[in-house]
């Protein structure tokens, strides 16, 4: 049984959500957030990456510059850009993103859920990365960052959100990447009964995204031992069907030693391989290389396809163990510094200019995994490889917050 609260939701005051909303932290660099808030004094950045207040030698793990997050989101409650919501309500966050929409619930999910593996996990977490999380959710007492999940569709739930969403929203903007961001309050008792007790028949949810957050808040809550509010984890639900993954493309430095010819050689022997105008993979078990300006279709062969349990058949973990480990030497995805991840969000097009430009030698565009290969990785218990899945649209930051 899944459980879900209303929290008392921190957001930003209507007219200036355009203004403080910005990306999660953990997708933009320091010098691009740093370039956003010199020119935007409303800018989330301050609060969600505050290194950026410092010069750039600083360390950013450092305790003064976690103060600083707490001094300036502080600030923003005090100027009243951030208000606190009086009474504990669910929200409906919907994201418009081209004939993309996508409607989700914003609510507190349960730490003692994520301890029990209700809320079901796909990755590991980074210690250094899942540190800074806790550091920032302790010295702020607030979780600025939502955990992004999903369920198995439920219609009552997809009907409720149809008919608020239907009604004017209480926040409402287009962000400068184009995606447009709007929320609802459903304070009413009665509704808040119906999704509490909606959420309760799920067997299970899943994290999509914000593995580190989840595990961070998690942390915080052992740490002050239940206090507070510090036991729920600032989340938005979607249910599965509404959300879109788009591919994780790789980029790699060297071939470890291999010329083209002998790349090709080894690749023949793992797929069925030949030379294309289309550089996005048409289907699961097909990937794409850029080398030499030109693009080639690499077909997995049937027997390998059936090879291996839910996880060993994702296209990221065929290409992790018939390629780039065996071929070109990446032993460890996580750590080598041979190989980048590319969103997809950024298309094939940067693809082309990281190789032609020089700063890779080949590159793979990726066929997506889907939000049922994602779901079943989890149930099964099992690991995704790293950078399995990119969603689109992102959530914004400061979009709620949750003060524990």
């Amino acid at each position: 049984m899944a459980i879900v609260r209303p929290f008392k939701a921190v957001r930003p005051k209507p007219e200036l959500a355009v203004k403080i909303c910005e990306l999660p932290y953990d997708v933009v660099s320091t010098a691009e957030a740093r370039d956003v808030a010199l020119k935007n004094p409303y800018s989330f950045f301050r609060v969600s990456k505050p290194e950026i207040e410092f010069p750039d030698t600083t360390n950013p793990y450092l305790p003064e510059v976690y103060n600083k997050a707490r001094e300036n989101f502080l600030k923003m409650l005090v100027k009243g850009w951030l208000i606190q919501d009086s009474k504990p309500s669910f929200y409906i966050y919907r994201l418009i993103s081209g004939n993309h929409i996508q409607s989700g619930i914003a609510a507190l999910a349960s730490c003692e859920d994520y301890i029990n593996n209700i809320i079901k996990k796909h990755e590991l977490t980074q210690p250094e990365k899942e540190e800074d999380r806790m550091m920032h959710i302790d010295t702020l007492n607030a979780q600025t960052g939502t955990v992004f999940l999903v369920y198995n569709p439920v219609a009552a739930i997809d009907e409720f959100a149809q008919k608020i969403t239907a009604t004017q929203p209480s926040i409402d903007f287009t962000a400068s990447d184009g995606v447009r961001h709007s929320s609802w309050v459903i304070s009413d008792d009665e509704q808040i009964k119906f999704l509490g007790t909606e959420f309760s028949k799920l067997d299970s949810i899943y994290i999509a995204d914000g593995h580190h957050r989840a595990a961070a808040g998690v942390r915080v809550y052992k740490k002050r031992q239940g206090a507070g509010q510090s036991g729920g984890l600032l989340s938005v639900l979607f249910a599965k069907h509404q959300v879109k993954i788009l591919p994780y493309n790789r980029v790699l430095k060297d071939l470890n030693g291999n010329d083209k010819a002998s790349l090709f050689k080894k690749l023949s022997e793992v797929s069925i391989i030949k030379k294309t105008n289309n550089p996005v993979p048409d289907r699961k078990g097909v990937f794409c290389l850029y080398i030499d300006r030109e693009w080639y279709r690499a077909e997995f062969k049937e027997d390998i396809l059936k090879l291996g349990e839910a996880v060993d058949r994702l296209d990221a973990s065929l290409i992790q163990r018939y390629v780039l480990e065996p071929i070109l030497g990446i032993t460890n995805p996580r750590t080598d510094k041979r190989i980048q991840y590319i969103g997809g969000v950024k298309g094939t097009e940067e693809l082309e200019r990281l190789v032609n430009e020089g700063m890779a030698i080949c590159a793979f565009s990726m066929f997506p995994t889907t939000v049922d290969e994602l779901t079943a990785v989890s149930d099964s218990g099992k690991i995704m490889p790293p950078k399995s899945t990119w969603f689109e649209p992102k959530l914004r930051d400061a979009m709620f917050c949750h003060l524990i």
